[in-house]
């Protein structure tokens, strides 16, 4: 290597290798998690039960974010080779191949194929969302909002990046990154907030309810989201710094890490692990001694001990209250979600 090539243009140019370098490794994973998640969805549930719910849709999410996923990567390896291999010579040499990111057609079409792939991720993420608030209408319109600011800046990006716009001066995708991992933020806090909730609400209703499914839950969901947004957070600071190795290094990466959170949930969803609309707006069938009756439900009693279940609520205008009685008055009202 000449000696006259400046040492900063020497750890650019690494950082973008081990950047694809990365992004292989995390593809690798990737790969494996799809055909996982895809013969999970094919299958019943360890536990008996019903095939996993939505399967259709779920098998399409798995495939066509693994079909743009591969496609993107792909591109990214074509272009690493022109950089170093095809076109090492080119004026400029290397760095001002990286440089002119956006000039390529290739990064083109792999930056318009992680976008929509993006698009997918978050659209799942809404998803669990909605379904564990039970559709509740103050969680959807900001969400879908910010959801819908995504995508019109996710076009911008890829609008301006077809006329070869410089990449490390486009303002509005470090925008649309940030609205990006504000969602996953917001939908992390929203379900572990609504599970915790779902779980305090539970003890109070009976006192020896086994609450670890909800724990299992949150952490999962928290597991998920916390590689991606470690490594969205570290992009957009050294994006807005201007520390362009480290950009380019996480940037390459961000799309398989948060395909691979997304399908362990599936790999849940698909094995009847993971959190419906029947569970968020019904207690589970349950065996308890104790003298309290559930309402719409009846009481069976064996050997003088009361065994009572828990139905669906039934009280109008709110699914989500439970009312309580106990064997000869109304006892107290409870809320669970």
């Amino acid at each position: 290597m000449s000696s006259n090539t400046p040492q900063t243009n020497l750890s650019f140019e690494r950082y973008r290798l081990d950047g694809m370098m990365l992004l292989c490794a995390f593809y690798g994973i990737f790969l494996l998690l799809t055909v996982q998640a895809f013969t999970a969805l094919m299958q019943r549930p360890r536990c008996g039960g019903k095939i996993a719910d939505n399967r259709r849709a779920l098998i399409f999410y798995v495939l066509i974010t693994f079909v743009l996923g591969t496609i993107s990567t792909a591109m990214n390896a074509k272009y690493t080779e022109i950089i170093w291999i095809d076109d090492r010579n080119a004026p400029g040499g290397p760095l001002a191949l990286i440089e002119k990111y956006m000039s390529s057609r290739l990064n083109v079409v792999a930056l318009a194929c992680g976008q929509i792939q993006e698009w997918f991720m978050q659209a799942l993420l809404l998803h669990r969302c909605f379904v564990i608030w039970n559709w509740t209408r103050w969680v959807m319109v900001p969400m879908i909002t910010l959801y819908i600011i995504m995508i019109v800046l996710s076009i911008l990006v890829m609008t301006e990046a077809s006329v070869g716009a410089s990449f490390y001066s486009n303002m509005i995708e470090l925008a649309y990154l940030c609205i990006e991992v504000g969602l996953t933020v917001i939908y992390t806090i929203l379900v572990t907030n609504r599970l915790f909730v779902m779980r305090r609400r539970m003890k109070q209703v009976l006192a020896q309810y086994d609450s670890s499914t909800y724990d299992t839950i949150a952490l999962m969901i928290i597991e998920s989201a916390a590689l991606y947004s470690v490594f969205a957070i570290v992009f957009i600071i050294s994006f807005a710094l201007g520390a362009r190795g480290i950009a380019t290094m996480c940037f390459m990466s961000i799309g398989k890490i948060q395909g691979i959170a997304q399908l362990f949930i599936i790999i849940r969803v698909a094995r009847g692990r993971a959190v419906t609309h029947q569970w968020t707006t019904r207690v589970t069938q349950v065996t308890i001694p104790t003298a309290i009756a559930f309402a719409g439900t009846k009481s069976h009693t064996s050997e003088g001990i009361d065994h009572e279940r828990m139905a669906r609520p039934e009280c109008p205008g709110s699914p989500d209250v439970v009312h309580l009685y106990s064997t000869s008055e109304k006892a107290t009202e409870q809320c669970i979600v």
